[in-house]
């Protein structure tokens, strides 16, 4: 689909990937719809997407809250009409081993919480759920052809101490598939995108020695841009047969 005048939300907006991904598809002329929670991150993202000629609204909700989801996608067909794309980019983590066992004695001396399982799940999970929801019955109803992308991970095969992000990752590639399934007949493509390490404001916040030994263990030798996975995400909305899939990129890296 040409992305030129294309309504497409974008969850978790205001900062990061969303904000770099706003910035790609406003260079590509789509009119963006930004979910977050933090207003002040999606005005400042807005106005970077005004200076760009686009049409670019900001949208205060919780994924985890369907009540919210459902207003959210109210607001967006009633301020822009139709809805064509939605990524899902919004998550969270809460690390922390499974089971953590003391060397010495050989017992479990604690263990990853209920509240860090389920705070992860609502937001990367459930969010994922309800807007892909929300999304699919404002296409179909309005009768729009579009895309729905959702943001997994190089962590969805599984990494150590993130029980519940991989989790959760490894559970949005696999709705994408379904619904790719589903909603073909409907002109409905959805697909996920597995990033590796990306070079956001939070990582490269870390110290230098610890960004240094990450790089060390990515073949590539440096980490990806913000850029490069809003780029992946134009090229997906952009190819019509992009369906059902998950793209790594993640500079050949394998957890």
């Amino acid at each position: 689909m040409k992305l030129n005048n294309k309504v497409i939300v974008i969850t978790g907006g205001g900062r990061g990937l969303g904000r770099s991904m706003a910035l790609e598809l406003a260079s590509q002329g789509a009119q963006l719809a930004l979910a977050d929670l933090n207003a002040e991150d999606l005005d400042e993202t807005i106005n970077l997407c005004a200076e760009k000629g686009v049409v670019a609204r900001g949208y205060v909700a919780n994924v985890a809250d369907e009540a919210s989801v459902e207003k959210l996608f109210d607001d967006v067909i009633n301020d822009f009409g139709e809805l064509h794309g939605l990524v899902n980019n919004a998550g969270i983590t809460r690390d922390g081993l499974f089971v953590k066992v003391d060397r010495e004695t050989g017992k479990v001396t604690k263990k990853m919480s209920l509240e860090q399982w389920n705070l992860v799940m609502d937001v990367n999970l459930t969010g994922s759920f309800l807007c892909g929801r929300e999304a699919a019955i404002r296409m179909i109803d309005g009768g729009t052809q579009g895309c729905i992308i959702n943001i997994s991970s190089v962590s969805r095969s599984g990494n150590m101490g993130q029980t519940n992000y991989t989790a959760t990752k490894a559970g949005v590639q696999a709705m994408a598939v379904t619904w790719s399934k589903e909603l073909a007949r409907y002109g409905i493509r959805a697909a996920s995108i597995a990033p590796g390490y990306i070079g956001t404001e939070m990582v490269m916040s870390m110290k230098p020695e610890a960004l240094d030994k990450i790089a060390a263990g990515i073949p590539a030798k440096r980490l990806g841009t913000p850029e490069e996975i809003a780029r992946t995400v134009t090229f997906i909305f952009e190819n019509d047969y992009i369906n059902g899939r998950c793209i790594e990129v993640d500079g050949a890296l394998r957890i």
